[in-house]
């Protein structure tokens, strides 16, 4: 993987000072790639599809284990002024998960993130 391919595609796609994007090896969970610093991607946030919080790596890990897709929003104030969105998904080809999540007052959808991210993983070949 060359990162600064990558750190531009996904810069393009989600980047926000307070998003992250993590690819990891599917049968290890060891991560091949982050985009962000290890603080922002660290930050226990909503898990927004059961109680409780998580990090991007968790939700890596859940994917890499039930190979499901995951697309989350929910708030995370109670006023709805901040939110957070999940994407995940497995890319067979290289044997892969990716795992992103945004938080932030003008936060995309996890639909709408992982539209974004999905294409230009694949125009690198990571599909």
């Amino acid at each position: 993987m060359k990162k600064d391919k990558l750190d531009a595609a996904v810069s393009d796609a989600i980047g926000d000072p307070a998003s992250c994007l993590v690819i990891a090896d599917k049968a290890s969970g060891r991560v091949l790639y982050r985009y962000n610093t290890a603080t922002v991607c660290a930050r226990m946030l909503p898990a927004c599809d059961s109680p409780g919080a998580r990090t991007v790596k968790d939700l890596a890990d859940v994917t890499a284990k039930d190979g499901q897709a995951r697309r989350l929003s929910c708030n995370t104030a109670a006023d709805g002024s901040r939110g957070v969105a999940w994407a995940s998904g497995v890319l067979p080809r290289k044997g892969y998960v990716y795992a992103a999540v945004m938080e932030g007052t003008r936060t995309f959808p996890g639909l709408m993130m992982a539209e974004r991210i999905e294409p230009r993983l694949k125009d690198l070949g990571l599909d």
